[in-house]
């Protein structure tokens, strides 16, 4: 199927999309100072409020969705400038480097690199160290949650405050968890995309995406390993009643393995972090959507991260579905579950 896409133009759909989801240059925004700038060499767009402030500000650093291919600047300027104002914070949105040109872990270095960048000079910015919060939708989750494991104990840096995931994929051992089979065909991610564009990231092609949809790139010895936390039986037993369908096994492919190994670093699945750097991750607000296959992902790791005594807020968008907090103010018009799921973003970050 990849090699299909390939000489059906994938980069030509890929262009197309790209084009499509760029989002309009908006006006300037009276209540707020916007710049663009490079922060390690990353381009980044910095929201400041106008507005006098008491003492220093929040920080927040936001990583955009779109499947490690898609998303720009443009296309959640409407999301950050919203953050911003709403919750009297210094935003930085951070345009990484794109799958399927820039392989990983391109995206993941470049949001590191930016948030370092940052830390080191928040004062500059009027930012308060002790309240630094990184934040990402999809595959902009994926990179929070990475972005934040991998600055667990490190002294050289202000300890990050919190961090903020909206329906994150944050694995991709098992495609066929209860929500990637009740959900498999709902917009706006379908989960065939979901293998899809973890397979661009991982490896600049989608080359044996239907042995990965199908569980036969993990050795049956890792996949033992990993089904503490990888597995149907963590998912509250109310999200399992739309119909979950068993999983029949299948063979496992050794050299569909060596192509994709990289799915069991952490970095890439954060998900399958060891206990020992999950128990020192700030507060964490995650945020889920019933109608969406990465329902499940968000669940699994709220679990994981209450098993190891970190703090967890968890919003449960009962009408929501995959990418609709980017649709906020989308062309005009916004869904009003998406807004609720903003603004308890806003409160959120209101509480720190």
């Amino acid at each position: 199927q990849g090699r299909i896409l390939e000489k059906t133009g994938l980069c030509s759909q890929i262009t197309f999309g790209r084009y499509v989801r760029q989002g309009r240059k908006l006006g300037l925004d009276p209540k707020l100072f916007i710049q663009d700038l490079q922060f390690n060499e990353v381009p980044v767009r910095v929201y400041q409020p106008k507005s006098t402030s008491d003492g220093r500000r929040r920080g927040i650093l936001f990583f955009h969705g779109g499947g490690w291919v898609f998303g720009s600047l443009d296309t959640y300027e409407k999301v950050c400038r919203y953050l911003s104002r709403e919750s009297d914070s210094v935003v930085v949105s951070v345009q990484y480097r794109l799958a399927p040109e820039h392989k990983y872990p391109a995206a993941y270095d470049d949001c590191l690199n930016a948030t370092q960048h940052f830390l080191h000079h928040l004062e500059h910015y009027g930012v308060d160290p002790a309240r630094v919060t990184v934040c990402g939708d999809s595959a902009g989750g994926n990179l929070a949650a990475a972005v934040s494991q991998t600055l667990v104990g490190r002294s050289d840096f202000p300890k990050l405050r919190a961090q903020i995931l909206l329906y994150p994929g944050l694995q991709a051992l098992d495609f066929n968890l209860p929500s990637y089979h009740q959900n498999r065909g709902v917009p706006l991610l379908f989960r065939e995309r979901a293998a899809f564009f973890a397979l661009l990231y991982l490896n600049g092609d989608a080359l044996h995406m239907q042995e990965v949809l199908e569980g036969s790139h993990i050795p049956p010895d890792m996949r033992l390993k990993y089904t503490k936390w990888v597995s149907p039986d963590n998912i509250p037993e109310k999200f399992k009643v739309r119909g979950v369908r068993p999983l029949r096994p299948t063979d496992f492919i050794a050299e569909v393995y060596e192509t994709v190994k990289r799915f069991c670093e952490p970095n890439l699945c954060p998900l399958l972090a060891e206990d020992s750097v999950v128990q020192q991750l700030p507060e964490s607000f995650i945020l889920t959507c019933e109608y969406d296959v990465l329902r499940d992902d968000g669940l699994l790791y709220k679990k994981r991260l209450e098993d190891n005594g970190v703090r967890v807020t968890w919003y449960h968008l009962e009408d929501g579905f995959h990418g609709i907090i980017s649709l906020y103010d989308y062309c005009g018009f916004s869904f009003p579950s998406g807004k609720r799921g903003l603004d308890s973003v806003v409160n959120f970050l209101k509480s720190l």
